[in-house]
């Protein structure tokens, strides 16, 4: 497909839901890699994203490993953020957004991107994977421009629920990693517009019906903190405030929908004391939680406990999900 042929249809889809069409001369950049088959991707904003005007990095894709296969991609410095669909071929009414992790330097699309929307498709969800700019690329928003696409793409999922065949009440958010961290940002706040509205879909209420946070970065502060998010959402010398404020097991809103938690007690990276401290916060707060923590698993397990065994979590948060709605 030549790349008039994609803006046109990419304008056109968007323009059958009620929303803005890409810019014109907008393309959807997909790095080296091509798509795997049955996905579909297109831009969370109509025009270029907000407060861009001076960033001068360049998106890449590279392979995740050396040994990775090539829809096993990984995107950094992020221009243009996106939404791949994975459709189901039966539908449950349902849909889920998807945040992959990446330490807040860059965005692992296809480990817990398009290997988990394939997973969660089989059993009936139309899966989106967010494609998210990252916060020490030069945005006039800083440390909220994640969140600013994160809120546009639960937003745009939202409105795409009737074209997509779901229910907009029945839309999860799932986010792994740093991706834990953006999807309790998204969700376990009281939401607070971070972008001026561009079209129909900003009309939809920040809201999701249940959420899950695999191995999610939590606190900004203390002696369990992943250090590379934290410099790179943050900087190097935060203020004590400052890191309170970025720490999600703070303030933790009574409007939070049911959550998912799921992480392994031998994590290297993000020690398991943040999701601990999450499920502390949620039963403060009265809020349907369920955490399984594994003893073996690592960090980054996605859909592998182990490289010859798949991991539990994803029926355990399916049995989850029907309990709550979706």
């Amino acid at each position: 497909m030549n790349p008039i042929d994609r803006r046109t249809l990419i304008a056109g889809a968007m323009a059958s839901a009620g929303l803005a069409s890409p810019a014109l001369g907008q393309t959807v950049k997909t790095g080296p890699f091509p798509l795997p088959a049955g996905f579909e991707r297109f831009p969370i904003w109509p025009d270029r994203a907000p407060g861009g005007d001076t960033v001068q990095v360049q998106e890449v894709e590279t392979l995740r490993r050396p040994d990775s296969g090539p829809d096993d991609g990984v995107f950094a410095h992020v221009v243009t953020p996106t939404l791949t669909l994975l459709r189901p071929e039966n539908p449950n009414g349902a849909a889920i957004l998807l945040i992959p992790g990446g330490g807040y330097s860059r965005v692992a699309i296809g480990h817990e991107g398009y290997n988990v929307a394939r997973r969660f498709a089989e059993a009936g969800y139309a899966c989106f994977s967010l494609l998210y700019r990252l916060p020490g690329d030069g945005w006039a928003a800083g440390a909220e421009a994640p969140l600013q696409d994160a809120q546009r793409a639960l937003r745009l999922v939202r409105a795409l629920g009737v074209r997509e065949r779901f229910e907009a009440n029945r839309v999860g958010v799932m986010g792994f990693s740093a991706g834990g961290h953006l999807a309790a940002w998204l969700t376990s706040r009281a939401p607070v517009e971070s972008y001026k509205p561009v079209d129909s879909a900003d009309r939809e209420p920040i809201k999701a019906a249940v959420a899950a946070y695999l191995y999610p970065v939590i606190q900004m502060e203390g002696p369990f903190v992943h250090q590379g998010s934290r410099t790179q959402l943050l900087g190097a010398d935060p203020s004590p405030a400052r890191m309170r404020a970025y720490s999600l097991d703070q303030d933790v809103s009574a409007d939070t929908p049911p959550v998912f938690l799921a992480h392994a007690i031998d994590d290297p990276a993000v020690p398991v004391e943040n999701s601990l401290a999450m499920l502390a916060a949620l039963r403060a707060r009265k809020i349907a939680a369920e955490c399984h923590l594994f003893e073996n698993g690592g960090h980054g397990f996605g859909l592998a406990a182990s490289p010859a065994a798949p991991a539990p979590w994803p029926d355990l948060f399916l049995d989850f999900a029907k309990r709550h709605i979706i």
